[in-house]
């Protein structure tokens, strides 16, 4: 986590921003979490334990910034709210997830295996694709 944590003083310093003790503790909650996929409340909810001081609003402005460094990903899972997973490896595509429709739980799929698809794509209709997002919806082998 030190590294990450490293990573992620350089990007701030180099946009502007400080890691604040409020910023760090958002930031090692989620790495804590890592594969949960935390919405806002989520992450404020398990922040407020070790930073009681943190306000909500404080957590959405961290999570929107680190967003827009790129530290962080938004995922819509199709539950009603916007998730958040950190962007450990900031130059590969997202990786893809299996959503059971019984009890909502979120596998990660770590191998990318639309890369053949991809050159196709590209090939065909001349388009650069930097990155795609898929999920597929079914039932996990506790649910069957």
């Amino acid at each position: 986590m030190d590294t990450y944590v490293e990573q992620l003083k350089m990007k701030l310093k180099e946009e502007g921003f400080k890691l604040t003790p409020q910023r760090r503790c958002i930031v090692e909650t989620m790495v804590s979490s890592k594969g949960k996929h935390l919405s806002s409340e989520e992450i404020y909810d398990e922040v407020k334990n070790e930073c009681p001081e943190i306000g909500l609003a404080t957590v959405y402005r961290t999570l929107q910034m680190l967003d827009k460094i790129g530290f962080t990903n938004k995922l819509n899972l199709d539950d009603g709210c916007v998730r958040y997973e950190l962007n450990l490896d900031k130059d590969s595509h997202n990786h893809h997830h299996l959503i059971c429709k019984s009890c909502g739980k979120v596998i990660e799929v770590e191998e990318d295996l639309l890369d053949h698809l991809e050159e196709k794509i590209e090939r065909s209709y001349k388009f650069k694709i930097n990155d795609h997002d898929v999920k597929f919806y079914g039932i996990c082998v506790d649910c069957q």
